[in-house]
């Protein structure tokens, strides 16, 4: 969620400020702005919309400067407007900030005596500041005053008149990166931002402020004390992003899923089983506490039948932005299992505080290592999808079923409920994933033919029973994320509880049905569709096909699998019927509206 970047350079650094932007651009934004400081004056320049605008604003009302922050903003408070776009500015000072400052509000109010021109919090950050600095303070004294009075999350650069060597950036609750150059330095939201400039990265702990000039960087921690932080050494490859020949990240990232998923399995097993980086014994665990928000709760969802049906250790799952808040009593022989794509959403970060010495480990499953969910916690694991660029995520939710699936797997063999050959036959089921991915990667086509009928409905519902039934929410939650058709999934046998009120004719409903022991129910929901003129959809393998195909709108033929991981290789299909849904309604596919990749505010 929005992006940051500052350049304290030897060159124009307008360019590379909106340059620096677009790599931010995956994490969702509806306006955009820079400032710069030319001759020891602070300016600024800002637009609605894509950054296209900010680079036809800067052609008409170019902005000079060797020093400058830069910013992409999505709304949380105000519009999006040309006057609540980041930076903020404030007499001397100019401000970019992610995240939320919870009491701005009461800080406004003691600032009384200021002109406030934006409806935004974060004018309340370049407000107090410039007020510190009308006291006779320094611009570092300023900057950390004003950080003492703020409450919420937030990732901060100043940027100040009269200062060409100065960006003091900090962070609380929201990722901020320091990069390293030669005789130039830069801060980010994340390491992509800076990947064409630098690939030496400093990643500001909780809490911490730093001083940036073109000589390094200066950290304190939160009590002000002088920090180290370790300078780390990014790979160029994770810092890639390219469209390879696809016309939509999205696109590459569904079809990278073959290669992505075997990578990680192949990180997470060996001849001798399940292994892993970090040791992890569920031998004592009473239950396992699953938190996650949106896709990764669904990945969550689905591990539990494997938790429980594999290893038989019961499993609670929650959404993150509710779990705290219900004040759950949690077991001491607890494992609290936090999944996280960023690595640094707000809400999952907070349960997992939350969760902190109540419960027996803290882990993780992340696609970022050095992300604050991953060093938070006892056992961090990582995904190895590699940057993830669409705001839905695709090849992270399959590797985040990898991941789980795995540590399902290994608890079975530690409380043995598997004995080493059936570990085996599970595993070799799991490696075989990514070749079946393939062929139904090969059905594209057929999905594409299909989602031109479905791009026209206003309401689609998705059924499942089973593992299948979380996957028909993500199917539903993929669909509605990039098409905005409204779209729910709901477990089969739910159907005449309620939700069958909506069937008639006009809205589809797709069915995810392997055959397997649950699947005559689910063809018996079917049936009770197709008799009220609904429209189904049937997504199965050749057996399931061949006993149900008749009558239904459509028949998709899947590769057979052992139903136990079935949503692995039926998570494919859902992506493409959205993804291809989406380009017949002509949405934004990698950046659909109101959306932000990485949430890292309540």
């Amino acid at each position: 969620m929005c992006g940051i970047v500052g350049v304290l350079g030897n060159h124009e650094v307008a360019p590379i400020l909106v340059e620096a932007l677009k790599r931010l651009e995956y994490r969702g934004y509806d306006s955009a702005g820079i400032a710069t400081v030319q001759d020891g004056v602070l300016d600024r320049r800002r637009a609605v919309g894509k950054l296209v605008n900010l680079s036809d604003a800067l052609v008409h009302d170019p902005l000079a400067g060797k020093s400058g922050i830069g910013h992409t903003r999505w709304a949380t408070h105000g519009g999006p407007t040309v006057t609540n776009a980041h930076p903020h500015q404030a007499g001397r000072v100019a401000v970019v900030h992610n995240g939320i400052i919870e009491n701005y509000k009461e800080l406004r109010a003691k600032l009384s005596h200021r002109t406030f021109v934006s409806q935004t919090d974060t004018e309340t950050v370049a407000q107090l500041c410039e007020d510190y600095l009308d006291q006779g303070l320094s611009p570092r004294d300023a900057a950390v005053e004003t950080l003492a009075h703020l409450e919420g999350a937030y990732a901060l650069a100043f940027l100040f008149h009269g200062e060409e060597d100065l960006i003091v950036a900090a962070r609380m609750g929201s990722p901020l990166a320091i990069g390293h150059g030669d005789g130039e330095m830069y801060v980010g939201s994340d390491a992509i931002a800076l990947g064409p400039m630098t690939n030496r990265i400093t990643y500001l702990e909780e809490g911490d402020y730093a001083f940036v000039s073109r000589a390094g960087v200066e950290i304190h921690d939160a009590q002000g004390a002088l920090a180290n932080r370790e300078m780390q050494s990014v790979s160029a490859q994770s810092m890639q992003l390219d469209k390879g020949g696809h016309k939509h990240f999205m696109a590459k990232e569904i079809f990278e899923q073959p290669v992505v998923l075997a990578d990680c399995l192949s990180h997470y097993t060996d001849a001798g089983g399940v292994t892993l980086p970090q040791p992890l014994d569920f031998t004592q665990t009473d239950r396992v506490i699953l938190v996650a928000c949106g896709t990764a709760y669904y990945a969550c969802a689905i591990a539990k039948y494997w938790f429980e049906q594999f290893a038989g250790i019961p499993c609670d799952v929650d959404i993150a932005s509710e779990f705290r808040y219900r004040e759950p009593p949690v077991s001491p022989k607890a494992t609290a299992l936090f999944v996280s794509q960023s690595g640094e959403t707000a809400d999952t970060l907070a349960a997992l505080r939350y969760v902190t010495e109540k419960v027996d480990r803290v882990v993780s499953v992340v696609n970022v290592p050095s992300s604050s969910i991953a060093r938070e916690s006892d056992v961090a694991l990582p995904i190895l999808a590699g940057v993830e660029v669409g705001v839905a995520s695709t090849k992270a939710f399959m590797n985040q079923l990898g991941v789980l699936a795995n540590l399902a797997i290994m608890a079975a063999r530690q409380r043995g409920r598997i004995d080493a050959v059936r570990e085996a036959e599970l595993l070799e089921i799991l490696h075989g994933m990514p070749g079946l991915i393939n062929q139904a990667l090969a059905l594209e086509d057929k999905i594409a033919k299909r989602t031109a009928r479905l791009a026209e409905a206003k309401s689609v519902l998705f059924l499942g029973r089973g593992a299948m039934f979380p996957l028909a929410m993500e199917g539903a939650l993929k669909l509605k994320e990039i098409s905005y058709i409204h779209a729910e999934g709901y477990a089969s046998g739910e159907l005449k509880h309620g939700p069958i009120a909506l069937i008639d004719k006009t809205v589809p409903v797709i069915v995810f049905a392997p055959r397997d022991a649950l699947f005559d129910k689910t063809i018996s929901n079917m049936q009770e569709v197709m008799a009220r003129d609904g429209k189904v959809w049937l997504i199965t393998d050749a057996e399931g096909a061949a006993q149900a195909g008749d009558g239904t709108w459509a028949t998709l033929v899947m590769p057979t699998v052992d139903p136990a991981l079935a949503p692995m290789l039926y998570a494919v299909a859902a992506q493409l019927i959205a993804y291809h849904t989406a380009l017949h309604k002509g949405t934004d596919v990698d950046q659909p509206r109101n959306l932000a990749k990485s949430v890292t505010v309540e």
